[in-house]
């Protein structure tokens, strides 16, 4: 662990002591078995212990014995002589492997025990020999903080002793890493001291320059550093950062029985969003980190429409957890407001803002409100018939002659939520980072990976802080992060995988941004022979070299989206998509089914072309554990509930793809070009998808 090689507990390939420590290994399942605890069968059990503390079994057996031994005696002498002894066997253990999990593990299960006054000399003074031994073990912090809770030493005291290990070593990761622990509890408390984040940490930026300074290539201050800049970066609550609707938007409406799901129809109105409706639409709320408690008694929205009890908020999240950064409601309005030409104001708060808090037990602070309006009018819907409404969805476009009129740029306007953002209280924060960026920018040595790596990421956070709340901003430092990452991937190619993925964040924000980068993006879609989608506006993301999608929160809008032809292997973020009916992912490196999991929380999509990516072609799928889903990978017929007279159509092969298509409602999917398709697949998918018409440019239903 950290560049220091582990001791094999192991005994040399010697005939006798092999021989010796088998014997000893029967003789412990021997006595366990029969739950001999005697001295000599616990002697035994030392010697094994001695010679390879990795025998959990061995431990296990301790454990039982001590507690066999200790029942019902009162003596004090006698309880102090079995844990004497246990203490001992820990030690020798640990002499012959520093590291070994078990060992430590058994003497805080001792301890924990309290079955006597614990000798906290006795523990400090093994742990100096330990770290004396080796400053960086990590088994010798972990037992530190054990044993400084049992004697509930003061958080700034251990803190002090942090700064020591440091000052004797600037490589002493553990002690870097158990500061930012500390530091970050204390800072959390408020405590005596550290009441003022600004002043911690900014002794904590001259402590870690020393570190840096002294020498470039050390990991462990470039991870304290790390650390920091995420300190003075995040905010400490969680925030309403966007919406769908927008605020101040004109939301219009128009009702067809022959369409089913939104549909985006232009707007002479480039200050309004037109949809083509089946009696609902979503209200989406998206926060800047993971939150919890969204329900009717936290936000309320008032309308003419729903009450708001009776609306059901729900994350928009795979992981079951009830957590998530985006959040959404459906609003169904009665039949008899469609054919109004009357404007109807719907107001969205969150009221018991205190009560919605995040992952990390931060609470919301501000109170956040938006406005939209409801109009319904008639549009002529002559060309939309049946057939037509059928048809192949084919991915071609035509240049906007006039883009003020996309009714998606309007969304730049409105989208701030809390318009009383105080820069005054980021002032600190900016000037840091300002000072990083200068400090780093001088560093003698260009080519140190983490030289490029912190400015990048300090250069990111840079521009998303300044100005803070707007999303005008033009992100001035884009371009120099794209050209660090660039050079990181040649500096250290056994992580270009990662620095791909920074870099497509720094992408997607930087073509989301504004309306000037995001304009260029959008398209007309020019397909006549299907009226529901005939020139609509599609945001073309593709060619663009992409691995991850990153933050969608300017785009909550978009009903079709090209991503074809990038390097995306997952769909994560496209769940807060609400709107989203057409979707191309053609050509992508999309390994497996349970990638596209987020995908089963659109129920707006009906078309999706995942044609030309690696489904299929890996026999193992890494990304299965993102889906829950059974070890035998399998799924009961019953629980998939899904009809299987048809031959051919093998379901338990296919327990991914079963997962997937049952929650969705596609008409058209094409996945041609994939491992995985074959006339089996092609009957399992028209199967799982009873709405589908059309498989692969082909006709099915």
């Amino acid at each position: 662990m950290h560049g220091r090689p582990r001791k094999d507990p192991r005994p040399k390939d010697d005939a006798a002591k092999a021989a010796h420590l088998r014997e000893l290994q029967a003789q412990l399942l021997h006595n366990h078995r029969n739950r001999t605890y005697t001295k000599e069968a616990l002697a035994s059990c030392s010697k094994l212990l001695e010679i390879n503390p990795e025998v959990y079994t061995a431990w296990n057996y301790r454990k039982l014995a001590l507690q066999h031994n200790l029942d019902g005696v009162d003596d004090p002498d006698a309880l102090k002589s079995a844990i004497e002894d246990e203490l001992r066997v820990v030690e020798i253990a640990l002499r012959t492997n520093p590291k070994s999990y078990a060992a430590w593990y058994h003497r805080k299960w001792v301890l924990g025990r309290r079955l006597m006054p614990v000798e906290f000399e006795r523990e400090f003074r093994l742990l100096d020999l330990l770290l004396k031994a080796d400053q960086r073990n990590f088994h010798g912090w972990n037992y530190r903080r054990f044993v400084a809770k049992l004697k509930n030493v003061p958080e700034e005291e251990e803190l002090k002793f942090t700064k020591k290990m440091i000052d004797t070593n600037f490589s002493n990761y553990s002690a870097w890493h158990n500061r930012s622990a500390l530091l970050s509890h204390l800072l959390k408390k408020k405590s005596q001291g550290f009441d003022s984040k600004k002043n911690t940490l900014t002794e904590e930026y001259e402590l870690v320059h020393d570190a840096l300074f002294t020498d470039q290539s050390d990991q462990s201050g470039w991870f304290y550093h790390l650390w920091l800049l995420d300190q003075t970066v995040c905010l400490d609550d969680p925030q309403l950062i966007s919406s769908w609707p927008t605020h101040k938007s004109d939301l219009i409406l128009s009702k067809s029985n022959k369409i089913d799901g939104f549909q985006l129809f232009p707007s002479s109105n480039s200050r309004s969003f037109s949809l083509l409706h089946t009696g609902t639409f979503p209200i989406i709320l998206y926060f800047n980190k993971a939150v919890k408690n969204i329900d009717s008694s936290t936000v309320t929205v008032s309308s003419v429409f729903v009450t708001n009890e009776d609306l059901n908020w729900r994350p928009l999240s795979t992981n079951n957890s009830g957590e998530a950064c985006y959040w959404v409601t459906f609003v169904t309005v009665p039949e008899e407001n469609c054919s109004s030409s009357t404007s109807y104001p719907v107001e969205v708060c969150l009221d018991r803002y205190k009560d919605i808090v995040s992952s990390d037990v931060s609470d919301c602070k501000n109170p956040s409100k938006f406005t939209f309006t409801v109009t319904f009018r008639s549009h002529s819907l002559e060309l939309t018939s049946k057939e037509s409404v059928e048809q192949n969805v084919v991915w071609n476009y035509v240049d906007i002659c006039n883009p003020q009129e996309s009714p998606c740029l309007m969304s730049f306007d409105q989208l701030s939520i809390n318009e009383d953002h105080a820069e005054e209280g980021f002032k600190w924060n900016l000037q840091t980072l300002s000072n990083e960026i200068e400090l780093f920018r001088e560093f003698d040595d260009e080519d140190s990976k983490f030289v490029k790596r912190t400015l990048a990421r300090l250069l990111v956070a840079h521009d998303l802080m300044v100005p803070n709340g707007s999303h005008n901003h033009v992100k001035t430092h884009s371009g120099e992060v794209l050209t660090l990452y660039d050079d990181l991937m040649k500096l250290d190619p056994s992580h270009k995988r990662y620095y791909e993925d920074e870099q497509s964040v720094v992408l997607m924000d930087q073509l989301t941004s504004d309306k000037d980068s995001l304009t260029k993006h959008c398209w007309q879609f020019d397909e006549p022979t299907s009226s529901s989608f005939h020139r609509q506006y599609c945001l073309r993301l593709n060619e663009l070299s992409l691995t991850r999608i990153g933050s969608v929160k300017n785009i909550l809008w978009v009903q079709m989206l090209d991503l074809s032809h990038n390097k995306l292997r997952s769909v994560e973020g496209l769940e807060a998509l609400q709107l989203l009916a057409c979707l191309n992912l053609g050509n992508n490196q999309i390994s497996s089914f349970t990638a596209l999991e987020p995908l089963k929380l659109l129920s707006s999509l009906r078309v999706l072309d995942v044609s030309f990516n690696m489904i299929g072609a890996h026999a193992i799928d890494t990304t299965r554990y993102l889906c829950s889903s059974p070890l035998s990978h399998t799924l009961d017929a019953k629980q998939l509930n899904v009809g299987y007279e048809k031959e051919n159509t093998e379901v338990h092969d296919h327990w991914e793809v079963t997962s997937l298509f049952r929650a969705l409602r596609l008409t058209q999917l094409d996945i041609k070009g994939n491992a995985v398709l074959n006339e089996k697949f092609s009957v399992l998918a028209i199967e799982l998808l009873p709405s589908l018409k059309w498989l692969d440019g082909i006709r099915v239903r």
